[in-house]
């Protein structure tokens, strides 16, 4: 499945985070061009690698406590304005 993108004009962080918070079945994520992206599930095997990739991110940082780590359900506004989710994300202290 590949994602559908939807273009609402004049979209800003507030309204997005509305649009996210009515639509809280849908991954959504926000492109730097204004974009909605409208995520569809994953496979069972691209969500059996992504619980791989978080379980070793946790484990290596559960060691070193150098950061924090996210799951896929976090967003994160980037400098030129998206809002994205990744599978998984660490940030350092």
């Amino acid at each position: 499945m590949s994602a559908i993108a939807l273009t609402i004009p004049h979209l800003n962080a507030k309204r997005f985070v509305e649009l996210c918070q009515v639509n809280q079945d849908l991954r959504l994520e926000l492109a730097a061009t204004g974009e909605i992206i409208i995520m569809p599930p994953t496979y069972p095997w691209t969500g059996k690698k992504n619980f791989g990739i978080a379980g070793q991110l946790w484990a290596w940082n559960d060691r070193t406590n150098l950061g924090i780590g996210f799951d896929s359900s976090t967003g994160f506004t980037l400098p030129n304005g998206a809002v994205k989710s990744p599978d998984a994300s660490w940030i350092s202290h």
